[in-house]
């Protein structure tokens, strides 16, 4: 693509248009310029509504897929990536997800997460390695992600994830994009011009973050990651998480701290199974059968726990 046509692209784009009447912006008091911004982040929730029925569809179809050994891979270049890498990274802590469950890859490599790799997001050869690397099979799910949607990183990746067998899901800020229409599943948050022109770190960021913790937590949910809100699998690698795993088991079960650290000790310090040793009455050993059973879902644990 020649530089004209590239700049003949990038005009067409919602996420990439000029506002005239904030070319003055920066001549403005900074309380005036933060409200604008706030103003503008406010809309970005009722743009991720409207695609909710389609961010749901996707969800189910990736908890199907995760609930039979599948992984979920988000693929993106610059901040789209970055926003897969760190939901990635926060499943594990969060709910106890195996090395390489929840996989984030960013053009260019982890080096791409603080500094610019010239070219990355261009090559769609580097997407399709990048998969290849990881052996991707039929049961995982691919995460397309770019603001602009028309980013060779993210929809080579889409469509390479699709050839596959894989499941697909393009999360894109501009409408009829072509990661969407590579992708089973297209996720559109149209978000409109930015305040800074071009700069989609900013409302279309927003939206992506947004939309990357409803696909990766409720996903987990459906899981039987969680027991109601609290976070059941949490895992405990630090103080404060040691603190917040005896509270979630308290107000899972009302137990006395006596009752709770026992429970645990006998658990070898896994939530789930010390709530569900407390709530139906049995052993370590029993709570971590039952659990097995169950495909790791507390509440089908419990309703199939002697009486």
């Amino acid at each position: 693509m020649t530089s004209h046509e590239l700049r003949s692209q990038l005009a067409s784009l919602t996420t990439e248009a000029f506002r005239p009447e904030l070319a003055d912006i920066d001549r403005l008091p900074t309380l005036d310029i933060a409200r604008l911004m706030n103003g503008e982040d406010a809309a970005v929730p009722t743009a991720v509504s409207t695609q909710l029925p389609r961010i749901a569809a996707a969800i189910d179809a990736m908890a199907e897929r995760m609930a039979n050994g599948g992984r979920l891979i988000y693929a993106g270049a610059g901040t789209a990536g970055r926003l897969g890498v760190l939901d990635a990274s926060e499943c594990p802590p969060t709910f106890n997800t195996e090395p390489g469950q929840v996989v984030g890859l960013i053009a260019g490599g982890p080096a791409a997460m603080v500094t610019s790799v010239e070219g990355a997001e261009d090559s769609g050869e580097l997407a399709r390695q990048d998969l290849d690397a990881l052996k991707l099979a039929p049961a995982d799910t691919v995460v397309g992600i770019s603001a602009s949607g028309r980013t060779p990183y993210a929809i080579s990746a889409v469509e390479h994830a699709r050839a596959l067998g894989a499941l697909t899901v393009g999360l894109s800020c501009n409408a009829d994009s072509a990661l969407a229409a590579a992708a089973e599943h297209g996720i559109e948050v149209v978000v409109g011009p930015e305040l800074i022109t071009g700069s989609t770190r900013l409302k279309a960021g927003t939206a992506q973050k947004l939309v990357l913790n409803m696909l990766s937590t409720i996903t987990m949910i459906r899981l039987g990651k969680t027991y109601g809100n609290l976070m059941v699998d949490v895992r405990v690698s630090n103080d404060k998480l040691r603190a917040r795993s005896r509270r979630i088991v308290s107000l899972a079960t009302g137990a006395s701290d006596a009752e709770i650290e026992k429970a645990l000790t006998e658990s070898g310090g896994e939530v789930k199974n010390a709530i569900l040793a407390l709530l139906a009455g049995v052993d370590g050993p029993t709570a971590a059968r039952l659990l097995e059973e169950s495909g790791g879902h507390l509440r089908a644990a419990l309703a199939h726990a002697p009486r």
